[in-house]
């Protein structure tokens, strides 16, 4: 897809102005001093057709586009605002030009932020910051890249503070999982554990009961012999007494 080139056009417009403001304050610069301004005002006269002509241009590739349908209708009533406050701002650099307005002020508050923005009415009027007065287009453009330079520096030093942070969250999770594996093989040794205590149980119960019940049947085989073992006489003696008694009864 090839490049829109209103944009870059749009730019050297802005380039342009801010140029042509630069010369008209350092005329006036001249004018104050009592120095010739002559030259200046060639150059001031010829800057300020050239941005007009550019504005121009602007206006008709914009009327192209819009009417080949190339950019949207919300593209390009952006676009118009820019040309309206581009072409105000041009009037204001012709009248100060002729002396018949105030000096303008060089539009270093739109390099600084990066441009102009939606919404402004006149971006070209906005107040001038103390540490950027005075300085010229070139000083304006360094000091902007110092500033895109520090921004990526910070940016930076954010992208490392995460990288490192992610790290030792990676390495928490690591040992986290480490740490699970631990957990679920004391997990597995205890409930092997438990099984064991629990068989060793059983055993031991049913040695204990064995045990008992062979105590008993012990004890009255033992009480069998021993009565076995006593004489005959011994058994037969209470029942002769009976009968003797029932024969002297008798007689």
């Amino acid at each position: 897809m090839a490049p829109d080139p209103w944009l870059p056009l749009y730019d050297a417009a802005c380039q342009t102005a801010q140029e042509v403001a630069e010369r008209i304050q350092e005329r006036n610069r001249c004018q104050r001093n009592g120095e010739s301004s002559a030259k200046l005002n060639v150059v001031i006269r010829a800057s300020l057709q050239n941005l007009r002509e550019k504005i121009d241009q602007l206006k008709d590739s914009l009327l192209r586009a819009v009417s080949t349908h190339q950019i949207t209708q919300l593209e390009g009533d952006r676009r118009q605002n820019l040309v309206d406050d581009l072409l105000t701002r041009q009037k204001q650099l012709q009248a100060s030009y002729k002396n018949e307005g105030p000096e303008p002020d060089v539009i270093r508050s739109s390099l600084m932020t990066g441009g102009v923005k939606r919404g402004v009415t006149n971006p070209w009027l906005l107040e001038e910051s103390e540490e950027t007065r005075g300085l010229g287009f070139d000083e304006l453009r360094q000091q902007q890249q110092r500033i895109i330079e520090e921004q990526d520096a910070g940016l930076d030093a954010l992208s490392s503070i995460i990288s490192r942070q992610k790290q030792m969250g990676q390495e928490i999770g690591n040992e986290l999982d480490e740490q699970n594996e631990i957990i679920d093989d004391l997990t597995n040794l205890v409930e092997n554990t438990d099984e064991k205590l629990r068989n060793q149980t059983r055993h031991v119960k049913m040695v204990d009961k064995k045990s008992t019940s062979c105590g008993s049947r012990c004890g009255r085989s033992t009480q069998a012999a021993v009565l076995a073992d006593q004489p005959v006489s011994l058994t037969l003696e209470p029942m002769l007494a009976v009968l003797e008694n029932l024969r002297g009864g008798g007689g």
